[in-house]
């Protein structure tokens, strides 16, 4: 274990940061239509619950990291190969993250810049916070939480403003009944983002205040998929549902419509502020898992080493992933939910929960931490 430490509220911010960094870019839940932000609410209770799975683990094993109890658990050579699974999959999703705001700078600002470009430009900034360690992470994100919130008020104001929200575009409720949203909910929204917080099993040993964990996440938790749910409402609301689904970026084409008294217009550069900044945090996080992972089942004692090498693998899988940007989304919305997303965020820790309880029955879990 290192001897690096956050706090609390520094985790909070990396969990809201984390949670929304790319969820708002795409139309989460569109499959439901105008449904999509009740679909989005039921992906946050299934994510509480999974993650309160991920959290017991955390009680009988305060002191390691996933890959760590992993071995504990189900012995030391079945561990490492899963282990071994989780960081590939870690190295995936950084990967996945890195190509969709590559591809949103590519398509909307730096029309004749290769993506290659991009990406390396990204990869080479995370890399340098990944050397610089965790504690310096979590403090940028404490600095950048407050002028997030800063921007998301400001651009919510103007768009209430300008006279866009239409709220009939939310009309007629359920109107295709119950299914289309559970179908939602079931393959996309509690996955992605909420179940994504798989992650964080990573992160929690190193939390100087233990006691504060379960509070914490949750609220982070709850307050992204209040802030999540309230944007689909409000880009629904202001430029339909059928464009919400279709659209490849559906809150820049709301931003792209603010128009205040002939003068205040143009603030996509808001937006794409905002974006760089909630992707820099999700990738880094997916990174940083992905490194201390495979530090901890090779015995790296100084894993900043693994960040170049891993680095050029997450950007080199980045561009080739997918051969355009329309493959790379069906890929994550038919390919990824089913046979990554529910066995690595889902089958295999409940699993694990349910190993780690009869292997820890006799003796009680450290609830010191709770």
């Amino acid at each position: 274990m290192e001897k690096i430490k956050i706090n609390a509220t520094q985790l909070f911010a990396l969990v809201v940061l984390f949670e929304m960094g790319s969820s708002i870019l795409f139309g989460l839940g569109g499959g439901a239509k105008q449904d999509a932000w009740i679909a989005i609410l039921f992906g946050l209770t299934g994510g509480l619950l999974v993650f309160f799975v991920y959290y017991r683990l955390f009680l009988f094993y305060p002191d390691l990291v996933l890959t760590s109890y992993l071995q504990k658990i189900i012995g030391k050579w079945p561990g490492k190969i899963i282990g071994l699974l989780y960081i590939s999959y870690f190295i995936y999703l950084a990967a996945r993250v890195l190509r969709d705001f590559g591809e949103l700078l590519v398509t909307t600002v730096y029309t004749n810049t290769p993506l290659f470009v991009i990406n390396t430009l990204l990869v080479l900034t995370i890399i340098y916070g990944i050397h610089k360690g965790l504690e310096v992470i979590a403090r940028v994100a404490q600095l950048y939480f407050a002028i997030v919130y800063f921007m998301a008020i400001g651009g919510f104001l103007l768009i209430i403003f300008s006279g866009l929200i239409d709220f009939e575009f939310l009309k007629p409720i359920l109107e295709n009944g119950w299914k289309p949203v559970i179908k939602a909910f079931l393959g996309e929204t509690i996955t992605f983002p909420f179940g994504e917080m798989i992650v964080f099993t990573m992160i929690l040993p190193f939390v100087n205040e233990p006691k504060k964990v379960k509070f914490v996440c949750v609220g982070g938790m709850i307050l992204s998929g209040i802030n999540i749910s309230i944007t689909a409402i409000i880009t629904i609301s202001t430029i339909g549902a059928d464009l919400y689904t279709r659209s490849n970026f559906p809150l820049l084409s709301t931003v792209s419509r603010i128009q205040l008294a002939n003068f205040i217009e143009r603030l996509d550069v808001l937006f794409m502020l905002y974006l760089i900044i909630g992707g820099f945090f999700k990738v880094s996080l997916f990174f940083y898992a992905a490194v201390t992972g495979a530090a901890d089942i090779f015995q790296f004692k100084q894993k900043e080493k693994l960040s170049f090498p891993i680095g050029l693998i997450v950007l080199f899988a980045s561009v080739t992933i997918a051969s355009t940007y329309a493959e790379h989304i069906k890929e994550g919305l038919v390919v990824v939910p089913i046979y990554l997303q529910w066995p690595f965020q889902i089958i295999i820790p409940v699993s694990l929960l349910i190993i780690a309880y009869f292997r820890n029955s006799k003796k009680t879990p450290e609830l010191n931490v709770n």
